[in-house]
């Protein structure tokens, strides 16, 4: 047994931690086997549907090893950091805004870098149809921040789904669940027709509009002004200075109230604990998150959370 100790050299090392779930900050959901079985013969379910879905936000030791093989298919979907997984005896790095579908009855491993590791949206699925969700072979595949691109529409999707298949021992939940797996998986195997929306609405966007669908798509993330002006091929100062003289505000304060704005939506539509909703946002401390929003909304979260609930 094995784990990677170094994404640039390869190394095994025995001694290193090695955990399978039990991270700060995951959320993730399964449903018991007999009732899968049962849901698998429903004309609506079988054809593909969940068996577990989940969220793990900066794993370190994170590791699973499979020698022989599932029964079901693995989306993993890197969002932060990075890390690897072995499969047909070769080794590969996934990296933020990378994916893989590992396909079932295969032998693989996979696992978090140490020095950097993955933050990654992941999901077990099966059914009749579930092939067609796969490809021919395993390397990671790419999906960019741009102008066209739709990440939070498919991170959105994601909440959806994981929202429906919490209340799954209802089947007409687990059908609208199976429902939406197929968009969500479709969104990564057509991405160029999951896109094709974005071209169309975005290709009259002014300068500021084409940098806040940019800033939209990577909300979670800590982007740099050095980082923003750098995708848009400006100087730090000159890019600044074109987006403010559009918006009235500078590039990285305005990115802050969209997360601030973000956590708001996050309190009011869901039941996420603030601290989840902190990582969520890519805050490395609640306690920073807690400042931002009360310097920005004029209270704190919690107190937010309470106005807007009513608890």
């Amino acid at each position: 047994m094995y784990i990677y100790s170094d994404l640039l050299v390869l190394s095994y090392d025995l001694t290193m931690a090695k955990i399978k779930e039990g991270f700060k900050g995951e959320r993730f959901l399964s449903l018991p086997d007999n009732l899968l079985s049962e849901y698998s013969k429903d004309a609506l379910i079988g054809d593909l549907y969940l068996r577990k879905i989940g969220y793990f936000p900066h794993v370190k030791y994170h590791y699973i090893q499979k020698d022989q093989g599932c029964d079901y298919s693995m989306l993993i979907y890197c969002t932060d950091g990075e890390g690897w997984y072995q499969i047909h005896g070769k080794k590969y790095r996934l990296q933020k805004n990378e994916y893989v579908i590992l396909p079932p009855d295969t032998p693989y491993s996979f696992g978090a870098s140490n020095e950097n590791p993955w933050t990654i949206y992941w999901m077990h699925f099966k059914g009749r149809n579930s092939e067609y969700y796969r490809f021919d072979n395993q390397s990671p595949r790419r999906i960019q921040a741009d102008d066209h691109s739709r990440l939070q529409d498919r991170l959105r999707l994601f909440e959806e789904i994981y929202h429906c298949f919490s209340l799954a021992y209802v089947r007409e939940y687990m059908r609208y669940t199976s429902a939406c797996l197929h968009l969500f998986l479709s969104s990564f195997i057509y991405l160029d027709q999951y896109r094709s929306i974005q071209a169309f609405t975005n290709k009259e966007l002014t300068f500021s509009g084409k940098v806040i669908h940019y800033m939209q798509e990577n909300i979670q993330q800590n982007l740099t002004l050095e980082q923003l002006a750098g995708y848009f091929k400006y100087s730090p100062s000159h890019f600044s200075m074109l987006f403010q003289r559009e918006t009235g505000s500078s590039p990285i304060g305005y990115f802050l109230k969209m997360k601030v704005q973000k956590a708001c939506q996050y309190i009011e539509l869901t039941d996420l604990k603030l601290q989840e909703i902190a990582t969520t946002l890519g805050f490395e401390e609640a306690s920073y998150f807690s400042r931002l929003f009360t310097k920005i909304m004029g209270m704190s979260p919690s107190v937010y959370r309470k106005m807007e609930k009513g608890v």
